[in-house]
């Protein structure tokens, strides 16, 4: 008759686990995943512009709209290129070149708060002139309601 100890039962049976648990790999990849897909909407502009706050509701857009920027130091950008004064006119020209015949691009003009009322206006007034009437001014969301 044998006698089965129960501290000697288990020990040296088993043989080491050699599986790797992706359990938890899995999740922290889903949730970088998730973290990238929140933030990369975010990161659309490329000038540092601090804009002014608005109630106004989001546009409706159909295609790729022109982003010209104005930040704080007065400095003008087409989408991430910087344009002088002087060149603006020639540029805006060949944007509105480009344009389809009968539906001019939107225009996104983004300009620093801080800045002159009448650098802004300026701005517009070449936009105008270039026949590129479609601007929309960029504003933050007020969600004080």
């Amino acid at each position: 008759m044998s006698i089965n100890l129960p501290s000697q039962r288990g020990r040296g049976r088993r043989a080491p686990m050699a599986d790797i648990n992706v359990t938890p790999l899995v999740d922290v990849m889903l949730v970088l995943l998730i973290i990238f897909m929140v933030t990369a909407p975010l990161l659309t502009a490329g000038v540092p512009v601090n804009l002014p706050d608005s109630r106004a509701k989001p546009l409706e857009q159909d295609q790729k709209p022109v982003q010209l920027s104005l930040d704080d130091k007065g400095k003008l950008f087409i989408d991430d290129d910087e344009v002088s004064d002087a060149l603006l006119p020639d540029v805006l020209q060949q944007i509105a070149r480009k344009a389809e015949k009968n539906q001019p691009p939107q225009v996104f003009l983004r300009a620093d708060k801080s800045l002159n009322y009448g650098r802004i206006m300026r701005v517009m007034g070449e936009l105008n002139r270039a026949g590129l009437n479609r601007v929309a001014l960029v504003t933050v969301g007020d969600d004080s309601k």
